[in-house]
Protein backbone atom coordinates (compact mmCIF):
# COMPACT_ATOMS: atom_id res chain seq x y z
CA UNK A 1 0.00 0.00 0.00
CA UNK A 2 1.22 3.60 -0.28
CA UNK A 3 2.26 5.36 2.37
CA UNK A 4 0.62 8.81 1.35
CA UNK A 5 4.02 10.58 1.85
CA UNK A 6 5.85 9.80 -0.95
CA UNK A 7 4.53 12.51 -3.69
CA UNK A 8 3.58 15.11 -0.91
CA UNK A 9 7.10 14.55 0.82
CA UNK A 10 8.79 16.55 -2.65
CA UNK A 11 6.57 19.67 -1.96
CA UNK A 12 6.87 19.57 1.83
CA UNK A 13 9.89 18.97 3.13
CA UNK A 14 8.98 18.67 6.51
CA UNK A 15 6.80 15.53 5.96
CA UNK A 16 7.89 12.04 6.61
CA UNK A 17 6.44 8.51 6.90
CA UNK A 18 4.15 7.43 9.10
CA UNK A 19 4.92 5.56 12.37
CA UNK A 20 2.92 4.36 15.26
CA UNK A 21 0.22 1.65 16.43
CA UNK A 22 -2.04 2.37 13.21
CA UNK A 23 0.37 2.70 10.56
CA UNK A 24 -1.59 0.71 7.17
CA UNK A 25 -4.78 2.59 9.20
CA UNK A 26 -6.44 5.01 6.00
CA UNK A 27 -8.82 7.80 7.02
CA UNK A 28 -10.74 10.63 5.79
CA UNK A 29 -11.26 13.69 7.71
CA UNK A 30 -14.47 15.79 6.36
CA UNK A 31 -12.63 19.07 7.31
CA UNK A 32 -13.89 20.68 10.37
CA UNK A 33 -12.88 22.60 14.15
CA UNK A 34 -12.79 21.22 17.90
CA UNK A 35 -13.13 17.53 18.22
CA UNK A 36 -12.53 16.04 14.87
CA UNK A 37 -9.40 18.62 13.87
CA UNK A 38 -7.80 17.84 17.07
CA UNK A 39 -9.03 13.64 16.71
CA UNK A 40 -7.60 13.96 13.19
CA UNK A 41 -4.11 15.59 14.65
CA UNK A 42 -4.09 12.13 16.93
CA UNK A 43 -4.49 9.69 14.53
CA UNK A 44 -2.06 11.01 12.50
CA UNK A 45 0.48 11.00 15.09
CA UNK A 46 -0.10 7.50 15.87
CA UNK A 47 0.14 6.27 12.25
CA UNK A 48 -2.53 6.48 10.41
CA UNK A 49 -2.74 7.81 6.58
CA UNK A 50 -5.08 11.13 7.19
CA UNK A 51 -6.67 13.01 4.15
CA UNK A 52 -8.20 15.58 5.19
CA UNK A 53 -10.83 16.93 3.01
CA UNK A 54 -11.71 20.67 2.79
CA UNK A 55 -14.03 22.66 1.03
CA UNK A 56 -12.96 24.74 -1.85
CA UNK A 57 -14.21 28.08 0.09
CA UNK A 58 -11.58 26.96 2.58
CA UNK A 59 -8.49 27.10 -0.29
CA UNK A 60 -5.48 29.24 0.84
CA UNK A 61 -6.78 29.05 4.49
CA UNK A 62 -5.59 26.89 7.32
CA UNK A 63 -8.20 26.55 9.50
CA UNK A 64 -8.16 26.49 13.30
CA UNK A 65 -10.79 27.14 16.78
CA UNK A 66 -9.73 30.95 16.02
CA UNK A 67 -11.86 30.85 12.48
CA UNK A 68 -9.69 31.02 9.21
CA UNK A 69 -6.39 32.59 8.82
CA UNK A 70 -4.62 33.25 5.79
CA UNK A 71 -1.82 31.15 4.32
CA UNK A 72 -0.11 28.23 6.55
CA UNK A 73 -0.39 29.09 10.16
CA UNK A 74 2.79 26.92 11.74
CA UNK A 75 0.40 27.73 15.34
CA UNK A 76 -2.45 25.46 14.27
CA UNK A 77 -1.13 22.48 15.56
CA UNK A 78 -4.09 20.63 15.27
CA UNK A 79 -3.76 20.91 11.20
CA UNK A 80 -0.48 18.73 11.46
CA UNK A 81 0.57 15.54 9.88
CA UNK A 82 -2.21 15.18 7.24
CA UNK A 83 -2.39 15.77 3.50
CA UNK A 84 -4.99 18.07 2.21
CA UNK A 85 -7.20 17.93 -0.92
CA UNK A 86 -10.10 20.05 -1.46
CA UNK A 87 -13.19 19.01 -2.58
CA UNK A 88 -16.91 20.39 -4.07
CA UNK A 89 -18.88 18.10 -1.80
CA UNK A 90 -22.24 19.96 -3.05
CA UNK A 91 -21.42 18.74 -6.64
CA UNK A 92 -22.28 15.44 -8.23
CA UNK A 93 -19.01 15.06 -9.10
CA UNK A 94 -17.54 16.10 -6.07
CA UNK A 95 -20.30 13.37 -4.33
CA UNK A 96 -18.60 10.61 -6.43
CA UNK A 97 -15.28 11.37 -5.87
CA UNK A 98 -15.66 10.96 -1.81
CA UNK A 99 -17.69 7.67 -2.21
CA UNK A 100 -14.38 6.83 -4.94
CA UNK A 101 -12.18 7.58 -2.02
CA UNK A 102 -14.62 5.93 0.81
CA UNK A 103 -14.28 2.54 -0.78
CA UNK A 104 -10.01 2.76 0.04
CA UNK A 105 -10.69 4.33 3.78
CA UNK A 106 -11.26 2.57 6.52
CA UNK A 107 -12.53 5.41 8.90
CA UNK A 108 -14.43 8.22 7.44
CA UNK A 109 -15.61 10.99 10.73
CA UNK A 110 -17.09 14.49 10.24
CA UNK A 111 -18.25 17.13 12.62
CA UNK A 112 -21.48 18.42 10.56
CA UNK A 113 -25.17 19.02 12.17
CA UNK A 114 -27.38 15.75 11.67
CA UNK A 115 -28.37 15.54 8.25
CA UNK A 116 -25.97 17.52 6.93
CA UNK A 117 -23.93 14.59 4.91
CA UNK A 118 -27.33 12.52 4.28
CA UNK A 119 -28.24 15.00 2.08
CA UNK A 120 -24.81 15.12 0.47
CA UNK A 121 -25.48 11.97 -0.73
CA UNK A 122 -22.33 10.81 1.94
CA UNK A 123 -24.23 9.73 4.33
CA UNK A 124 -23.38 6.77 6.65
CA UNK A 125 -25.95 4.71 4.26
CA UNK A 126 -24.04 5.33 0.72
CA UNK A 127 -20.54 5.19 2.12
CA UNK A 128 -21.56 2.09 3.94
CA UNK A 129 -22.89 0.83 0.66
CA UNK A 130 -19.67 1.26 -0.70
CA UNK A 131 -17.88 0.49 1.72
CA UNK A 132 -18.84 -2.20 4.68
CA UNK A 133 -16.33 -2.38 6.52
CA UNK A 134 -16.54 1.26 7.07
CA UNK A 135 -16.18 2.84 10.53
CA UNK A 136 -18.49 6.07 9.81
CA UNK A 137 -17.88 8.70 12.92
CA UNK A 138 -20.01 11.81 13.65
CA UNK A 139 -18.54 14.21 15.84
CA UNK A 140 -21.62 16.94 17.13
CA UNK A 141 -22.37 18.53 20.32
CA UNK A 142 -25.85 17.67 21.06
CA UNK A 143 -25.34 14.01 19.41
CA UNK A 144 -27.37 13.00 16.51
CA UNK A 145 -31.37 12.78 17.95
CA UNK A 146 -32.61 14.23 20.84
CA UNK A 147 -34.78 17.50 20.62
CA UNK A 148 -31.78 19.54 20.72
CA UNK A 149 -30.15 17.50 17.85
CA UNK A 150 -30.04 20.38 15.31
CA UNK A 151 -29.49 23.41 17.46
CA UNK A 152 -25.92 25.46 17.31
CA UNK A 153 -23.74 25.30 19.89
CA UNK A 154 -20.18 25.57 20.96
CA UNK A 155 -18.40 23.93 23.55
CA UNK A 156 -19.31 26.50 26.42
CA UNK A 157 -22.83 25.26 25.73
CA UNK A 158 -22.64 21.52 26.45
CA UNK A 159 -20.73 22.13 29.40
CA UNK A 160 -23.49 24.38 31.05
CA UNK A 161 -25.93 22.13 29.94
CA UNK A 162 -24.27 19.11 31.14
CA UNK A 163 -24.32 21.06 34.70
CA UNK A 164 -20.87 20.78 34.92
CA UNK A 165 -20.29 24.34 34.10
CA UNK A 166 -22.09 25.11 37.69
CA UNK A 167 -19.71 23.17 39.26
CA UNK A 168 -16.74 25.43 38.13
CA UNK A 169 -15.75 28.22 39.79
CA UNK A 170 -16.03 31.11 43.31
CA UNK A 171 -18.88 30.34 45.28
CA UNK A 172 -19.59 34.06 45.75
CA UNK A 173 -18.69 34.95 41.80
CA UNK A 174 -19.97 33.42 38.33
CA UNK A 175 -19.35 29.96 37.15
CA UNK A 176 -15.38 30.41 35.44
CA UNK A 177 -15.15 30.05 31.76
CA UNK A 178 -12.79 27.26 31.43
CA UNK A 179 -10.40 26.59 28.21
CA UNK A 180 -12.41 24.39 25.89
CA UNK A 181 -10.76 21.16 27.06
CA UNK A 182 -13.70 19.20 28.42
CA UNK A 183 -16.49 20.09 25.99
CA UNK A 184 -14.01 19.85 22.54
CA UNK A 185 -11.04 17.83 23.47
CA UNK A 186 -11.94 15.78 26.04
CA UNK A 187 -15.59 14.83 25.90
CA UNK A 188 -15.55 15.12 22.34
CA UNK A 189 -12.51 14.61 20.53
CA UNK A 190 -10.41 12.36 22.93
CA UNK A 191 -13.96 9.99 23.06
CA UNK A 192 -14.33 9.96 19.33
CA UNK A 193 -10.69 8.35 18.65
CA UNK A 194 -11.77 5.77 21.25
CA UNK A 195 -15.22 4.81 19.39
CA UNK A 196 -13.42 5.00 16.38
CA UNK A 197 -10.88 2.70 17.30
CA UNK A 198 -12.93 0.05 19.40
CA UNK A 199 -15.75 0.21 16.15
CA UNK A 200 -12.18 0.00 13.87
CA UNK A 201 -10.76 -3.24 16.09
CA UNK A 202 -14.85 -4.43 15.88
CA UNK A 203 -14.85 -4.24 12.24
CA UNK A 204 -11.54 -6.44 11.64
CA UNK A 205 -12.74 -8.93 14.28
CA UNK A 206 -15.90 -9.27 11.86
CA UNK A 207 -15.75 -7.25 8.67
CA UNK A 208 -18.72 -5.14 9.20
CA UNK A 209 -17.98 -1.73 9.74
CA UNK A 210 -20.80 1.00 11.75
CA UNK A 211 -21.54 4.30 12.83
CA UNK A 212 -19.94 5.79 15.36
CA UNK A 213 -22.43 8.47 17.39
CA UNK A 214 -19.64 11.25 19.01
CA UNK A 215 -21.93 14.09 20.78
CA UNK A 216 -19.67 16.20 22.94
CA UNK A 217 -22.60 16.72 25.47
CA UNK A 218 -22.89 12.93 26.08
CA UNK A 219 -18.85 12.73 26.68
CA UNK A 220 -19.01 15.53 29.34
CA UNK A 221 -21.52 13.67 31.03
CA UNK A 222 -19.06 10.50 31.11
CA UNK A 223 -16.28 12.65 32.45
CA UNK A 224 -18.57 13.95 35.18
CA UNK A 225 -19.93 10.60 35.78
CA UNK A 226 -18.05 10.69 39.60
CA UNK A 227 -19.92 14.26 40.36
CA UNK A 228 -23.16 13.18 39.21
CA UNK A 229 -22.73 9.98 41.49
CA UNK A 230 -21.51 11.87 44.35
CA UNK A 231 -24.36 14.32 44.13
CA UNK A 232 -27.38 11.78 44.23
CA UNK A 233 -26.10 10.72 47.06
CA UNK A 234 -25.62 13.52 49.09
CA UNK A 235 -21.62 14.16 48.76
CA UNK A 236 -21.39 16.30 46.90
CA UNK A 237 -22.75 20.31 47.87
CA UNK A 238 -24.43 22.26 45.30
CA UNK A 239 -22.56 25.22 45.76
CA UNK A 240 -19.59 26.54 44.55
CA UNK A 241 -16.43 25.71 46.08
CA UNK A 242 -18.17 23.92 48.79
CA UNK A 243 -16.52 20.32 48.13
CA UNK A 244 -12.98 18.91 47.91
CA UNK A 245 -12.46 19.12 44.13
CA UNK A 246 -14.03 22.54 43.16
CA UNK A 247 -11.49 24.49 45.99
CA UNK A 248 -13.96 24.33 48.79
CA UNK A 249 -11.17 22.24 50.78
CA UNK A 250 -7.99 23.86 52.29
CA UNK A 251 -6.18 21.07 51.20
CA UNK A 252 -7.20 21.04 47.40
CA UNK A 253 -6.79 24.78 46.72
CA UNK A 254 -4.39 27.12 45.10
CA UNK A 255 -2.72 30.03 46.81
CA UNK A 256 -1.06 33.62 45.89
CA UNK A 257 2.10 33.92 46.66
CA UNK A 258 4.09 37.40 47.75
CA UNK A 259 4.91 37.98 44.40
CA UNK A 260 1.83 37.02 42.76
CA UNK A 261 2.59 33.80 41.48
CA UNK A 262 0.61 31.04 42.91
CA UNK A 263 0.94 27.52 44.50
CA UNK A 264 -1.22 24.34 43.80
CA UNK A 265 -2.03 22.30 46.86
CA UNK A 266 -3.35 19.02 46.60
CA UNK A 267 -2.11 16.84 49.56
CA UNK A 268 -5.41 14.89 49.94
CA UNK A 269 -3.99 11.87 51.69
CA UNK A 270 -3.29 11.68 55.21
CA UNK A 271 0.78 11.37 54.73
CA UNK A 272 0.59 13.91 52.31
CA UNK A 273 -0.96 16.36 54.63
CA UNK A 274 1.43 15.54 57.18
CA UNK A 275 4.18 16.59 55.32
CA UNK A 276 2.61 20.17 53.58
CA UNK A 277 1.22 21.28 57.58
CA UNK A 278 5.63 20.07 58.61
CA UNK A 279 6.81 22.50 55.82
CA UNK A 280 4.23 25.18 56.78
CA UNK A 281 5.52 24.84 60.30
CA UNK A 282 1.80 23.85 61.89
CA UNK A 283 3.41 20.46 62.53
CA UNK A 284 0.18 18.29 63.41
CA UNK A 285 -2.10 20.97 64.88
CA UNK A 286 -4.77 20.85 61.94
CA UNK A 287 -4.24 17.10 60.94
CA UNK A 288 -6.95 15.63 62.73
CA UNK A 289 -9.38 18.10 61.84
CA UNK A 290 -8.57 17.25 57.75
CA UNK A 291 -12.04 16.22 56.70
CA UNK A 292 -14.21 18.29 59.36
CA UNK A 293 -15.93 20.40 56.77
CA UNK A 294 -16.44 23.34 59.50
CA UNK A 295 -13.09 24.06 60.00
CA UNK A 296 -12.56 24.40 55.94
CA UNK A 297 -12.83 28.34 55.40
CA UNK A 298 -11.23 29.13 58.24
CA UNK A 299 -7.79 27.24 57.72
CA UNK A 300 -8.23 28.11 54.23
CA UNK A 301 -8.14 31.60 55.17
CA UNK A 302 -4.98 30.81 57.50
CA UNK A 303 -3.16 29.07 54.51
CA UNK A 304 -3.90 32.10 52.47
CA UNK A 305 -1.81 34.40 54.72
CA UNK A 306 1.10 31.92 55.28
CA UNK A 307 1.51 31.64 51.25
CA UNK A 308 1.30 35.15 51.21
CA UNK A 309 3.82 35.37 53.41
CA UNK A 310 6.86 34.06 50.85
CA UNK A 311 7.64 34.72 46.85
CA UNK A 312 6.56 31.43 44.44
CA UNK A 313 9.98 30.42 44.17
CA UNK A 314 10.91 30.52 47.79
CA UNK A 315 7.87 28.28 48.74
CA UNK A 316 8.94 25.79 45.17
CA UNK A 317 12.70 25.39 47.48
CA UNK A 318 10.71 24.59 50.23
CA UNK A 319 8.56 22.21 49.02
CA UNK A 320 11.75 20.98 46.80
CA UNK A 321 11.76 17.10 47.62
CA UNK A 322 8.84 17.03 50.13
CA UNK A 323 6.47 14.40 49.55
CA UNK A 324 3.58 17.14 50.10
CA UNK A 325 1.97 17.53 46.40
CA UNK A 326 2.53 20.83 46.04
CA UNK A 327 3.68 22.29 43.09
CA UNK A 328 4.08 26.06 41.18
CA UNK A 329 1.45 27.41 38.93
CA UNK A 330 2.93 27.85 35.78
CA UNK A 331 1.73 29.45 32.70
CA UNK A 332 2.26 28.77 29.32
CA UNK A 333 5.62 29.99 28.22
CA UNK A 334 7.29 28.42 31.61
CA UNK A 335 5.67 25.13 31.18
CA UNK A 336 7.32 24.87 27.64
CA UNK A 337 10.56 25.17 28.90
CA UNK A 338 9.46 22.79 32.62
CA UNK A 339 12.79 20.58 33.05
CA UNK A 340 10.72 17.59 33.73
CA UNK A 341 8.96 17.94 30.39
CA UNK A 342 12.40 18.91 28.60
CA UNK A 343 13.91 15.55 30.11
CA UNK A 344 11.02 13.57 28.76
CA UNK A 345 10.79 15.50 25.33
CA UNK A 346 7.28 15.90 25.97
CA UNK A 347 7.14 18.99 23.46
CA UNK A 348 8.91 18.51 20.03
CA UNK A 349 9.63 21.68 17.20
CA UNK A 350 7.10 21.20 14.20
CA UNK A 351 7.17 23.79 11.83
CA UNK A 352 8.66 26.31 13.96
CA UNK A 353 6.74 26.09 17.16
CA UNK A 354 6.93 23.90 20.08
CA UNK A 355 4.17 21.60 20.19
CA UNK A 356 3.32 18.40 22.65
CA UNK A 357 4.81 15.56 21.02
CA UNK A 358 2.42 12.40 20.05
CA UNK A 359 0.40 10.23 22.93
CA UNK A 360 0.75 7.75 24.58
CA UNK A 361 4.01 6.97 24.41
CA UNK A 362 4.14 3.30 23.14
CA UNK A 363 7.52 0.88 23.68
CA UNK A 364 7.56 -0.81 20.65
CA UNK A 365 5.72 1.50 17.73
CA UNK A 366 5.76 5.25 18.34
CA UNK A 367 4.17 7.50 16.74
CA UNK A 368 5.42 11.05 15.25
CA UNK A 369 4.29 13.98 13.56
CA UNK A 370 4.30 12.98 10.23
CA UNK A 371 4.05 16.84 9.21
CA UNK A 372 3.29 20.34 9.50
CA UNK A 373 0.11 22.19 9.11
CA UNK A 374 -0.54 22.83 5.22
CA UNK A 375 -2.91 24.99 2.83
CA UNK A 376 -5.98 23.51 1.67
CA UNK A 377 -5.99 21.55 -1.10
CA UNK A 378 -1.75 21.54 -1.38
CA UNK A 379 -1.93 17.27 -1.95
CA UNK A 380 -5.19 17.10 -4.06
CA UNK A 381 -3.72 15.83 -7.17
CA UNK A 382 -1.16 13.58 -5.93
CA UNK A 383 -3.26 12.34 -2.61
CA UNK A 384 -6.77 11.36 -5.32
CA UNK A 385 -3.68 9.02 -7.23
CA UNK A 386 -2.47 7.57 -4.58
CA UNK A 387 -5.73 6.83 -3.28
CA UNK A 388 -6.60 5.17 -6.37
CA UNK A 389 -8.10 7.74 -8.60
CA UNK A 390 -6.91 7.50 -12.30
CA UNK A 391 -5.52 10.53 -14.11
CA UNK A 392 -8.00 10.60 -16.51
CA UNK A 393 -10.75 10.53 -13.10
CA UNK A 394 -8.57 13.32 -11.97
CA UNK A 395 -8.46 15.66 -14.87
CA UNK A 396 -11.86 16.02 -15.55
CA UNK A 397 -12.66 16.71 -11.80
CA UNK A 398 -10.22 19.24 -11.98
CA UNK A 399 -11.56 20.65 -15.14
CA UNK A 400 -15.25 20.68 -13.69
CA UNK A 401 -14.24 22.51 -10.47
CA UNK A 402 -15.00 19.62 -8.41
CA UNK A 403 -11.81 19.64 -7.07
CA UNK A 404 -9.37 21.86 -6.52
CA UNK A 405 -5.21 21.48 -6.27
CA UNK A 406 -3.65 24.21 -4.79
CA UNK A 407 0.18 23.52 -4.72
CA UNK A 408 2.21 25.73 -3.19
CA UNK A 409 6.53 25.58 -2.55
CA UNK A 410 6.85 25.42 1.26
CA UNK A 411 10.33 26.80 2.73
CA UNK A 412 12.12 23.32 4.63
CA UNK A 413 10.32 22.44 8.12
CA UNK A 414 12.27 20.94 11.17
CA UNK A 415 10.37 18.52 13.34
CA UNK A 416 12.48 17.07 16.03
CA UNK A 417 12.71 17.05 20.04
CA UNK A 418 13.52 20.28 21.62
Amino acid sequence: MNDGASTGADRYPGRVPPAGPLTGVKVIELAGLGPGQWGGMLLSDLGAEVLRVSRPSDVGTVRSDLGAQEGRGPAFVHDRGRRSIAIDLKSPEGRDALLDLVEEADVLFEGNRPGVTERLGIGPDDCLARNPRLVYARATGWGQDGPMAADVGHDLNYLAVSGMLSAIGPRNGPPSVPLNLLGDFGGGGALLIIGILAALLEARTNGRGQVVDAGMLDGILLLGSLFYGQRQVGMMRAERESNMLDGGAPFYAVYETADGGWMAVAPIERKFYAEFLDVLGLGSELLDVQWDTATWASTKERYAEIFRGRTRSQWEEDFSGREACVTPVLDIDEALQQPHMRARHSFVRNDGVLQPAPFPRFSRTPGRIQGPAIPAGADTRAALADWGIDETSIERLLASGAVIDNPQPAEPQSSGED
